[in-house]
């Protein structure tokens, strides 16, 4: 019991708090520890139960989701943020992800696509809607690139790179390649300092801006 996922919900809409409970509740892994109408109810329940993940919407009366997840982040930096939201807006997914998110799916995905979100959050890795992933990576793709020296990749970690650009989990990366997670984790550690970054979504970004695989290959 102790290893399960403890999560808190935060959205304004009670069918939506309920059908997210069941979704979650009924994964043996996930236990959902409190739920939350309003945004400030949000960030004290968060600072009171202190979860593993708290999966906020965006628009919510009191504070949004942009300043519950940045409170969040500052206070409990270990909480895993993931946002569930009909929002798809660049200002709120920009604004959501600086302020410290670490997943943005929308309202459409199915019950076992929030499941996985809520795993893959918890174990460190940034989870983006395919919608989401495509505008992020091209506001980013269009910025200046920051250029610096960098250890060259080698064959390995840029198939690693290239799956994760293609939004697959650790996991995934793991059968295909036929590696364990474990590996896949190491790898991944390489490419984020060969690269100077500090998460997958840089390091794709810097991938895009070599040329080492192109935004339309990412589905």
């Amino acid at each position: 019991m102790g290893d399960r996922i403890r999560v808190l919900i935060a959205d304004d809409h009670a069918l939506v708090r309920e059908g997210t409970r069941r979704i979650l509740e009924r994964a043996e892994d996930i236990e959902v520890v409190g739920e939350a109408a309003d945004g400030e109810e949000a960030v004290a329940l968060a600072e009171e139960l202190r979860p593993d993940v708290a999966i906020v919407d965006v628009g919510m009366p009191r504070l949004n989701g942009v300043e519950v997840t940045s409170r969040i982040k500052s206070e409990l930096p270990e909480t895993g943020v993931l946002v569930l939201s009909v929002h798809d807006d660049d200002a709120y997914v920009y604004a959501i992800l600086e302020a410290g998110a670490a997943g943005y799916l929308l309202k459409d995905v199915h019950g076992s696509q929030v499941v996985e979100a809520v795993r893959s959050v918890r174990a460190g890795e940034s989870v983006l809607h395919p919608a989401i992933a495509r505008k992020v990576l091209a506001r980013f793709r269009t910025a200046g690139a920051r250029e610096g020296r960098f250890e060259p990749l080698t064959p390995r970690e840029l198939e690693v790179l290239q799956l994760a650009a293609a939004g697959s989990s650790n996991k995934e990366i793991a059968a295909a390649l036929e590696l364990s997670v474990r590996t896949v984790q190491v790898h991944l550690t390489h490419v984020f300092r060969k690269l100077h970054v500090a998460s997958r979504t840089e390091a794709v970004i810097h991938g895009l801006r070599k040329g080492w695989f192109r935004l339309e290959d990412l589905g």
